[in-house]
């Protein structure tokens, strides 16, 4: 009876643990889906086919651009997430474990198998990367190419930039004690938008060409691995002392070498500090009034920018159609992400949801796949019927999200729990003696990176 009883209690414990791991996926569920939505969003406009089959390639853009709504709300849930994360763990060792194997081994096996499968001619990596080798191996390694005037390896790679920056604000804020201060951030960046956005100089620190390019990779990589001897050192005074490090050259990079424009820049700095304020907002660490008033204000901001600044020749930078092409996109970001927070306890299609925990590989693999497509099908003539035309569609979306989904299991999850493997090892062997953290919301999911993709020429898009 005593063992009938055990197993009984057994059996109730894994249930009553099994419907609180449902409910808490259940309540992560809308971020899944809004990086599916995203996700499909930037693959679908590189593609380009929809727009052919319309017979139209500019009016869409000219109105909304799918590509810049794909990449906001990327910004948007990593603002949301990327914070919770690092303040849940309170150990910014673990934290930067955690995103070094969550985010390079995908690059890394996207690359080599691009260059090992495609010809050169269609080569998804960059011609660039190709002449300058070890500047841009050394630029992307430090994953801040994008405002050290390094070419991305791949074009998509960009956005890793802005969310490597993101990293190091947040987790210079965190080890100063400052990383409860997300509203004004998000008020200061979206500001400094408004005000600075045709203003502040773009590359001033490589406008020497090639020789300036190596001396701020040689600087930024001196700081960057200072500063990461010091976050895994587990000292609390080289903690913050790496923390600050990184703050510092980050604020550097994006005010004195901006690839982008300046208003672009730094909106995306505002928009993913709103996304932290929506996030204390909910878990009341944050009152709903001011909140509210510091996102109305980045919204509006965001759609100001693109009406002032993005014309002429800012448009080549931003790689969008027209004015009406970023502020609509920027502003559909935001409506799509508000809805999604607002249906956040309800439940949403399993495909969807599957289709955000995959999204990283989506991210990374649609333009390689497209490259792919392109060479196989060099020579043949255009598809020009309906029929054909969505079979190509849908064949190619088919096969990336086989191909992602099995990225995700043979790549992604297996890293990530190397990862885990690690640092405890790390800490076991070289205890941190950081206080332990007291996380004052519940726990979050592990975050994924900002799913996000643009091309390095406006050839097909944006993403």
């Amino acid at each position: 009876m005593k063992l009938i009883g055990r197993a009984s209690q057994r059996q109730k414990s894994r249930t009553a643990a099994g419907g609180a791991a449902s409910a808490a996926s259940s309540r992560l569920g809308w971020l899944d889906a809004l990086r599916g939505i995203a996700a499909l969003s930037v693959a679908i406009y590189h593609l380009a086919v929809p727009f052919q089959w319309l017979h139209i390639d500019h009016e869409p853009r000219n109105f909304g651009d799918p590509g810049i709504f794909g990449v906001m709300l990327f910004f948007l849930v990593s603002g949301y997430i990327i914070p919770a994360s690092l303040e849940r763990r309170g150990d910014v060792r673990s934290f930067w474990a955690g995103r070094y194997f969550r985010i390079y081994p995908v690059v890394i096996v996207t690359v080599i198998l691009s260059l090992l499968v495609l010809p050169r001619n269609h080569q998804v990596v960059q011609g660039w990367a190709f002449d300058h080798p070890l500047l841009a191996l050394a630029g992307n390694g430090l994953m801040v190419q994008d405002l050290m005037g390094i070419t991305n390896v791949i074009g998509v790679m960009w956005t890793l930039s802005y969310e490597m920056l993101f990293y190091f604000f947040v987790t210079a804020l965190f080890v100063n004690g400052r990383h409860r201060q997300s509203a004004p951030l998000a008020i200061t960046f979206s500001g400094a938008a408004l005000l600075l956005g045709a203003w502040l100089p773009l590359g001033t620190l490589t406008n020497g060409g090639l020789a300036s390019n190596r001396h701020l990779v040689l600087a930024a990589g001196a700081i960057v691995v200072t500063a990461m001897v010091g976050i895994f050192s587990g000292r609390a005074d080289l903690t913050r002392w790496g923390g600050t490090m990184l703050g510092g050259l980050g604020l550097v990079l994006v005010l004195l070498n901006s690839r982008s424009t300046a208003f672009e820049t730094l909106m995306i700095f505002a928009t993913m500090f709103a996304g932290t304020v929506l996030y204390r907002m909910e878990h009341g660490q944050i009152d709903r009034l001011p909140a509210l008033l510091c996102c109305g204000f980045v919204l509006t901001a965001g759609v100001l920018c693109g009406y002032m600044y993005n014309r002429d020749q800012a448009l080549w930078r931003t790689w969008s159609e027209s004015w009406q092409a970023f502020s609509g996109a920027y502003l559909a970001a935001w409506v799509v992400f508000a809805i999604g927070m607002l249906l956040r306890r309800r439940r949403f299609p399993r495909w969807l949801t599957w289709t955000g925990t995959i999204s990283y590989s989506v991210y990374l693999l649609h333009n390689p796949l497209i490259h792919f497509m392109n060479w196989k099908l060099e020579g043949r003539p255009p598809f020009t019927s309906w029929q054909d035309r969505s079979l190509q569609f849908f064949g190619l979306m088919a096969a990336l999200l086989l191909i992602s989904y099995l990225s995700y299991r043979l790549i992604e999850i297996p890293f990530q729990n190397l990862g885990r493997k690690v640092i405890k090892a790390l800490n076991r062997r070289f205890p941190s003696d950081l206080p332990p953290a007291r996380p004052a919301a519940p726990a979050a999911r592990e975050p994924q990176p900002v799913e996000t993709a643009r091309e390095a020429e406006p050839v097909a898009g944006r993403g």
